[in-house]
């Protein structure tokens, strides 16, 4: 079974993927933030390393799911393929910083992946306000995300929200502004209880 963690930058989705990954016992799959060699540069300049940024990002995703597709074991995904797509390379084309030449080369690679893998049998959607994610960027402190502008979250906020209301597939909604699921074990439970409702059939 294939879980995907979806939201903004800054919502909790790694830190949700490890506590479910912890409280399930399932496999995480984690997005490549860290040793990302093109993240930096792309924070400084973004119309310069978006296409390799993003085509790098791409690589790495579809890797993933083919992994988890011969996989026997549960696995929880920050991030997934699609949303990488739909969200954040949509954005840098509307913005002006991916070229339409750099669009439709992505979009052909895309599709051709597309053909052979499946969406997530869950896809989980931390939703969150501009504040709220503002708030968690500067809390977390890394130097290459503080120079984000509101600009960008906020087309990146309104393309999450058009492809979520359009998603086809199962779906859980979690209003993340008011949580504090890390501190507060009440908020965690309530969301592993929707959880249970979505793929178990309890609490209905």
């Amino acid at each position: 079974m294939h879980i995907g963690i979806a939201g903004n930058i800054g919502c909790g989705k790694t830190t949700l993927t490890r506590m479910l990954a912890e409280h399930y016992g399932w496999t995480p799959k984690y997005e490549s933030v860290t040793y990302n060699p093109y993240l930096e540069d792309y924070y400084k300049d973004i119309p310069r390393w978006s296409y390799n940024l993003e085509t790098y990002f791409l690589a790495q995703r579809f890797k993933d799911v083919l992994e988890i597709a011969k996989s026997d074991d549960v696995i929880i995904q920050d991030r997934t393929l699609f949303e990488g797509v739909y969200i954040f390379v949509a954005n840098n084309h509307d913005l002006g910083n991916l070229s339409d030449r750099d669009y439709q080369t992505y979009m052909q690679l895309f599709e051709v992946m597309t053909a052979m893998v499946n969406p997530p049998d869950l896809l989980i959607y931390l939703k969150s306000s501009i504040p709220h994610l503002v708030s968690q960027i500067q809390k977390r402190g890394r130097d290459y995300e503080q120079s984000i502008s509101l600009e960008y979250l906020s087309g990146l906020n309104e393309r999450y929200e058009q492809w979520i209301g359009s998603y086809k597939g199962r779906l859980l909604v979690i209003d993340a502004d008011n949580l504090d699921f890390e501190n507060r074990p009440e908020d965690f439970s309530s969301i592993t209880d929707k959880i249970d409702a979505q793929l178990f059939g309890l609490f209905k």
